[in-house]
């Protein structure tokens, strides 16, 4: 029996956010020593960018902290719900748009939102959106981010 946790980060083009959430939390677990329970991807609602790499500016921003974000963009599946454990929306219109394509109730209740999981952001309700953003905007993404892996792994460490 497989016992892994599987989760996918969802944002609108899988370009900037979700693809970070994806590099971030492979780090954090890998720190962890726990990265062979954990199967860790990314998509977006949107399919426009299929097979890019993430923004360059993206890139830029999370290589300085050390993150390499290779992942190649891809939209989300259907059998995406049946395949992970935890579909996590960077904000209320991914999770909108999460909740309509969810094939079920039982797979609706898989999805959740990044902003529960962050603990130093309180004032915060999602995670913005940093293609129309200045150099801060991505910064501020990458600590939601942070936050809301750590925050993650420590409800899964809870159960």
């Amino acid at each position: 029996m497989d016992m892994k946790t599987r989760i996918l980060f969802v944002c609108l083009g899988n370009i900037c956010r979700s693809p970070a959430a994806d590099g971030i939390m492979h780090r954090i677990v890998e720190e962890k020593g726990v990265a062979g329970n954990f199967e860790i991807d990314s998509a977006g609602t949107y399919g426009g960018h299929r097979g890019e790499l993430p923004d360059s500016r993206m890139r830029s921003a999370a290589s300085r902290r050390g993150y390499a974000l290779t992942h190649r963009s891809r939209q989300v599946r259907e059998e995406d719900f049946e395949r992970f454990d935890m579909i996590v929306a960077m904000d209320d219109m991914n999770y909108e748009s999460l909740n309509r394509l969810a094939p079920s109730r039982e797979a609706a209740r898989k999805i959740f939102r990044m902003a529960e999981f962050c603990r130093r952001h309180p004032d915060r309700t999602y995670v913005p959106d940093p293609y129309y953003e200045g150099h801060e905007g991505f910064e501020l993404v990458l600590d939601m981010l942070e936050d809301g892996c750590e925050g993650i792994l420590e409800s899964l460490c809870q159960k």
